[in-house]
């Protein structure tokens, strides 16, 4: 069975438009077109689709994917090659979750610090509390910024 570009974007929950661009910028060289020009998709085109999705979500660049694209369509020649670029993505990917989990926990932080702020009416109150009324989490950031005074 085939799909148009809109049916299969909708599939995909992605912009129709954004398909075109993918096509453009060559990303898509495995999907079919009609003696008209058409774009013709095929289920099996999803999957690939959904691994570019990952990719780009994954935040690497288009021209890093095109290669991984034709890597792919070059066969099991190029595995390691792949491997090593995804090796590469996922570890930038682990990078950027372990930076959001320290802007989180500094959000997390200072929610706690103007709640207690708020229910105390003034900020003040951090400056008599004991080491054990910082909630246990926090209590390295706090010894972090102490060690940098």
């Amino acid at each position: 069975m085939f799909y148009t570009i809109g049916e299969m974007a909708q599939k995909l929950n992605v912009a129709p438009s954004t398909l075109r661009y993918y096509d453009k910028e060559g990303l898509l060289p495995f999907v079919e077109r009609s003696s008209g020009g058409i774009r013709m998709f095929k289920d099996e085109d999803m999957e690939w689709l959904r691994v570019l999705g990952c990719l780009k979500k994954a935040g690497m660049p288009l021209k890093e994917i095109k290669t991984f694209i034709d890597w792919s369509r070059q066969g099991d020649a190029t595995i390691g090659q792949r491997l090593e670029l995804i090796e590469k993505q996922r570890q930038s990917v682990l990078d950027q979750q372990k930076q959001l989990e320290d802007t989180l926990l500094m959000l997390d932080y200072k929610r706690w610090y103007y709640r207690t702020a708020q229910a105390a009416g003034t900020c003040a109150v951090h400056d008599s509390l004991c080491p054990e009324e910082v909630p246990e989490r926090f209590r390295p950031l706090k010894e972090e910024w102490k060690a940098k005074s």
